[in-house]
Formats: C-alpha cells, structure tokens, sequence
C-alpha cells in the first residue's frame, strides 16, 4: 500500500517513514504543504498523512485541495493542538480521523491500518496485455520498467485490461471501481486516468488509453509508444 506521508519534521518525519517502510507500505515523504500537492497531483496513494501546521501550505490546505480537486485518499491529520474547534475544522475539511502530538508509533500504525481498510475489496490477479504486465502481490505494473500502483490504480487498470477488446464508459468505470464512494465523479475518473497515462510513459509502454474526460475508455496498444499524456 502506498502512503503520502507530509511532515515537516525531519526527523520524525524519518522516525515515522522507517515505522511504516518496516510494516511494508511504500512511503513517500513531504516537507512541507506545496511539496505534498505536488506529490498528489503526480501519483496517486491509498492513504495520506498530513501534519496540520506545515510550511509554506497548512495540513488543513492540503486537504481542501485534495477534496476540491477530487483526490478522495484516506487521510489521517496529524496536530499537535488540542482544541476541539481545529478537529472540527479538519473533519469539516474532509479528514477520516485524527491523531494528536505526542503519540506512540502503534496507534499510528493502528489509524493507518483503519484507513487502508475502508478502500474497496477488490479481486487481484496478475495479468497482461500488450507489452504490460500487472503483478498483483506486488502491486506493479511493468514493462522495460516497473511501477508501484495504489490500490484504486490496480483496480482500474485490472479493470481496463478485461475490457480490452472494449469501451468502458465513465459510469461503468464509477460503478466497478468506486461504488461506495459516493462523492467520486467524472473528474475523479479523469484524475486516475491521467496517473496511469503518465504511468505507461514512466514504464516505456506501447500502450495507451484513450478516450475523454466524461467518456469512454479504452486501452489499446499504439505502435508509435508515444502518445500518452
């Protein structure tokens, strides 16, 4: 699973990536608040864990951004205040849960594990078409090279990979992969559609995905390798 871990303390932003890499989540770690919205909008994780009082941009800002921009991830704030009203501000804000400075390391593996299970079950399996390969255990897609995929961009791609010989519209896409979340949109099918694009790019694929925002899609393979976003 991965996580977006956005702490500005660096060594307890170390203390925490070692905890969790040690419990085998795959870490990526942020600074400060402009340097975890540059992480979501390049990848896509199945939780995140946002300090509230950050630099340059607060957890709480982090947050609204995600939500406006429909970036649904899980997300713990982490804040060293105790005030009800900044709970309520990050619960309001679209926080799943909180957890208060000082804490010890199990209760935050505890609230990460809580959060990883609200995702969706899905039904892994590896699978191939084209040049790419989905490797369940590992949560990779891979070709000349190799990717990590959340868990909502497996699904996905598992999902356009069976219908490869077909066009998967937007509500069939939202009806598959996110059923039970009610707040996910055309824009949410957009934003993880462009992930794997560039994805297939990182990897050298021949593959593409095509179709447009609010549309279909379809995976299909491109014989040039070089039309994805």
């Amino acid at each position: 699973m991965k996580i977006m871990l956005a702490e500005d303390t660096r060594d307890l932003n170390r203390a925490e990536t070692a905890i969790l890499t040690h419990e085998g989540y795959d870490v990526t770690s942020a600074y400060d608040g402009e340097q975890a919205v540059d992480c979501l909008e390049q990848d896509s994780f199945d939780a995140a864990i946002l300090d509230i009082m950050m630099p340059k941009l607060d957890g709480i800002g982090v947050l609204k951004y995600m939500r406006e921009n429909n970036i649904l991830t899980p997300v713990l704030l982490l804040t060293a205040k105790t005030e009800v009203d900044d709970r309520v501000a990050g619960l309001d804000a679209g926080a799943d849960d909180y957890l208060a400075k000082p804490f010890d390391m199990r209760e935050l593996l505890a609230r990460v594990r809580a959060l990883v299970r609200r995702g969706r079950e899905y039904n892994p399996k590896d699978m191939s078409f084209g040049d790419v390969s989905l490797k369940a255990e590992e949560m990779e897609l891979s070709c000349e090279n190799s990717v990590r995929l959340s868990a909502r961009e497996f699904e996905l791609m598992q999902l356009l990979m069976t219908h490869a010989d077909g066009e998967l519209s937007t509500d069939d896409i939202l009806q598959k992969v996110w059923a039970a979340e009610p707040a996910a949109d055309a824009d949410t099918v957009w934003l993880y559609i462009s992930y794997l694009k560039r994805k297939l790019t990182a990897i050298d694929s021949d593959l593409t995905i095509n179709g447009e925002k609010g549309g279909g899609f379809r995976l299909d393979t491109d014989p040039s390798g070089r039309s994805h976003e």
